[in-house]
């Protein structure tokens, strides 16, 4: 069964962007990207998806919701974070961390070091 990576954020070209680099890193692994957190939390509950990877600020349910949701659901899929904003004014990041979230990454990030990041979470 192959990896299966969730990615999901409201900028649909960074979305495009990172599946094509992480595809090209990772070709064994798939990449499925989402819009919004409840089409992602959707295909979450189907039980495929290994890791996922969100954006903080999006409409209707923001990054911390989707973490909170899919640690609800499954405590062992890791979710990494990523943010444009250097300053959280909602403390949206220590709000996650206290929750257990262990990884955040500051856009703009080199997409290696995000694979690398997955690796380390998907290692038994």
């Amino acid at each position: 069964m192959p990896i299966v990576i969730c990615i999901v954020d409201d900028e649909d070209e960074l979305v495009l962007n990172l599946k094509l680099e992480i595809s090209a890193l990772r070709p064994q692994w798939e990449i499925i990207t989402f819009s919004d957190g409840m089409q992602a939390m959707q295909e979450i509950i189907k039980g495929r998806v290994n890791l996922v990877v969100t954006d903080i600020a999006m409409p209707d349910m923001d990054g911390y919701e989707l973490f909170w949701r899919v640690k609800d659901y499954d405590d062992k899929i890791p979710v990494i974070m990523m943010t444009g904003f250097g300053y959280d004014a909602n403390h949206v990041l220590v709000r996650a961390k206290v929750d257990g979230l262990k990884d955040v990454l500051f856009k703009p990030f080199d997409t290696e070091k995000l694979v690398e990041l997955i690796d380390a979470r998907l290692a038994p």
